[in-house]
């Protein structure tokens, strides 16, 4: 059992997982990421879920940004004193625990790949979380490319940051109806198909709960799927990821 914790715009969560069903074996424990979103006040929060389910071990830690050797590279969505940091080393300071950072997209898209819709699938695939923002993972006959972020692949026509105007957040924050924001969405699509000619587009994130209501809306000609994971897919990855790297 090893636990997987994701990072998030609005929530930190951790649970426990079992690494070769690719299931959390705990109820999540989630807690409200603080604003400013300072590395000293994250990998406080961090150290609280370690705490809260009294472990000691490996843990992995999908966060939002671009993660290079531990170091964090870029930092869109929280304080900026987060580029530059060494951040796998301090939180792993502060749990006491042998810790892996990576991007949480990334994470997700691992978890997909090995448990969810990607499984045994070939080609190149793209997993986008839409939520606080939009996270991307890319991969080509199973191999990720890591730190893609094209959730601020900038919209020339639009003059904008994709994850500025097809985000969940977005959709929620300018009370779209689905049927507006999965215009948003496909025009997103349509850029990132004519860039990289995915076989197949995995929407997660919480709205793919609700994958109905705007998926049959989309025309690009990727095949586009939810994803089977939902919400657990980023912590799942982040447990995959210390099991790999630490084990």
């Amino acid at each position: 059992m090893i636990l997987g914790i994701d990072v998030g715009g609005s929530g930190i969560k951790g649970a426990l997982v079992d690494i070769n069903k690719g299931k959390m074996v705990s109820k999540r424990h989630r807690i409200d990421t603080p604003h400013p979103a300072t590395p000293k006040a994250m990998i406080e929060i961090m150290g609280q879920i370690v705490d809260h389910f009294n472990y000691k071990g490996p843990i992995g830690v999908g966060f939002p940004a671009i993660v290079q050797d531990g170091v964090v590279r870029s930092a869109a969505n929280i304080d900026k004193g987060w580029i530059g940091y060494k951040g796998q080393k301090k939180i792993a300071k502060r749990t006491g625990c042998p810790t892996i950072l990576l991007n949480d997209a990334d994470a997700a898209g691992t978890a997909e790949m090995r448990f969810g819709v990607g499984k045994n699938k070939k080609g190149v695939i793209m997993l986008l979380t839409l939520g606080t923002g939009i996270g991307s993972a890319l991969f080509v006959n199973g191999r990720l490319v890591p730190n893609t972020e094209l959730g601020h692949l900038y919209l020339r026509n639009m003059k904008i940051d994709a994850e500025d105007y097809a985000s969940d957040r977005v959709r929620s924050d300018e009370d779209l109806k689905y049927k507006e924001w999965a215009a948003r969405l496909d025009e997103y699509l349509h850029h990132l198909e004519l860039l990289f000619s995915p076989n197949i587009f995995v929407l997660g994130g919480g709205v793919s709960k609700k994958y109905e209501k705007f998926i049959p809306l989309l025309t690009v000609q990727a095949k586009v799927v939810p994803a089977r994971l939902r919400n657990e897919a980023g912590i799942i990855g982040a447990a995959m990821a210390a099991h790999e790297a630490l084990e």
